[in-house]
């Protein structure tokens, strides 16, 4: 290999490190998106008096 082929591969592989990082950080910041979302929906969902009383009339 010379030079330029060595510059080459170093450059491709720089770009391939720069956009793999990015969607990894896309993807970090959906996760981080959903999970609050799903603390928000737990949280809502929470009723502490559901099934406390119990009618045992007929």
């Amino acid at each position: 290999m010379d030079i330029t082929e060595v510059s080459m591969a170093m450059s491709q592989t720089d770009v391939m490190v720069a956009a793999s990082t990015a969607v990894l950080g896309m993807s970090l910041d959906m996760l981080e998106t959903s999970g609050e979302s799903m603390v928000k929906m737990m949280e809502l969902s929470v009723n502490p008096n559901l099934g406390s009383n119990i009618d045992v009339s007929i």
